[in-house]
C-alpha cells in the first residue's frame, strides 16, 4: 500500500526534523508531502544521520541542514539557513518527529528513572517542540502547520516505556499551549499519536515486537499500523484539509487506543502471544 498520488501540497514548503533511515515515520511523511506536490528540507542531528539521510535523499533537491535541538545556538543557526533556503517564502508547515531517552532506562521500573536522564528526556523529547515552534512561527507569515508525533503511552502505562511516556505526555500538553498562542497567526498545532511501528527509535524499547503484536491483535482493524497509515494522516493535518483542526491529538492506531479488552474473536492469538512472552 502506498500513499496516493494528489495535488493537496502542490506550491507549499516545510520542514522535516527527525528522519533517520528509511522506515522512520518522519521520513515516510518526507515521501507523503513528495507524492502530494509539496517540498520538503530536512534537518538532521549528527554526521551519522546526515550519512543515511543523504543516501534516502538521493537526487531528490531537498536541503538539508544540521540541527541539535538540545542546542539553542544550533537551533538558531538551523532557522537561519532554513530561511536563506525559503528565500522570503513563508515556511507553511513544520513536521517535528525527535524524542530521546537513554535506552537502558526503557526497562524495569519507571520508579528507577535517573534525574539526569529525565532531564534529558524531557528536554529533547519535549522541550525541543518549543524551541522549534517559537523559530519557526516567525516564518510562517502565511499561517501554517506544526505537527509532532507522540504514543499512547503518554495516556496509558505500557511495559519499558518509562520516562518516555512522561515526556510524551508534556509533549501532549505542550501542543495544546502552543495551539493557543499561534492560533491568532494561523498556525495550526497538532500531535500524532501513531500505533507502535517497528522503526528506529522504537528499537530502543524492550518488548517492542510483542507490543506491536499485542497491538495487532487487538486494535479494531485488527492489523498493525503502518508508515502509509502515518504519512497519510500527518498530509491530513499539515495540508489545507486540516486548516481548521489544532489543538487535537490524533490516534493512527487502528483504534486500539478505544478499546477496553482483547478482541474476543482473537483472544487465542492474544493469549498464545503472552504464553510466549513468559517463556
Amino acid at each position: 500500500m502506498t500513499v496516493p498520488t494528489s495535488t493537496l501540497m502542490a506550491g507549499k514548503t516545510g520542514l522535516i526534523m527527525g528522519a533517520a533511515n528509511e522506515k522512520s515515520l518522519a521520513w515516510a511523511i518526507a515521501l507523503g508531502v513528495e507524492r502530494s506536490g509539496g517540498n520538503c528540507i530536512m534537518s538532521f542531528a549528527n554526521p551519522a544521520v546526515e550519512k543515511r539521510l543523504t543516501r534516502l535523499v538521493g537526487q531528490r533537491n531537498w536541503p538539508m541542514i544540521p540541527c541539535d535541538v538540545g542546542d539553542d545556538t544550533s537551533i538558531d543557526e538551523a532557522f537561519e539557513a532554513l530561511a536563506a533556503h525559503l528565500q522570503g517564502r513563508p515556511l507553511d508547515f513544520l513536521v517535528h518527529a525527535i524524542s530521546y531517552s537513554d535506552k537502558e532506562e526503557l526497562r524495569g521500573a519507571f520508579l528507577d528513572t535517573t534525574r539526569s536522564n529525565f532531564r534529558k528526556t524531557l528536554d529533547i523529547s519535549c522541550y525541543s517542540l518549543v524551541a522549534v515552534a517559537q523559530r519557526a512561527a516567525t516564518l510562517m507569515t502565511d499561517g501554517g502547520a506544526i505537527l509532532t508525533l507522540t504514543y499512547l503511552g503518554s495516556e496509558r502505562v505500557i511495559p519499558n516505556y518509562n520516562v518516555m511516556g512522561v515526556a510524551k505526555a508534556a509533549l501532549e500538553a505542550s501542543v495544546r499551549y502552543l495551539a493557543s498562542d499561534l492560533g491568532a497567526r494561523g498556525v495550526s498545532v497538532n500531535a500524532l499519536s501513531a500505533g507502535p511501528i517497528r522503526t528506529l527509535a522504537s528499537s530502543g524499547i524492550d518488548d517492542i515486537r510483542a507490543i506491536v503484536s499485542w497491538t495487532e491483535h487487538n486494535s479494531m482493524l485488527r492489523r498493525q499500523t503502518t508508515l502509509e497509515d502515518v504519512a497519510g494522516a500527518a498530509i491530513a493535518l499539515i495540508g489545507p484539509l486540516g486548516r481548521g483542526v489544532t489543538g487535537e491529538l490524533v490516534h493512527v492506531d487502528g483504534g486500539y487506543h478505544a478499546t477496553g479488552m482483547v478482541n474476543l474473536d482473537r483472544i487465542g492469538e492474544s493469549a498464545a502471544l503472552l504464553a510466549a512472552l513468559h517463556d
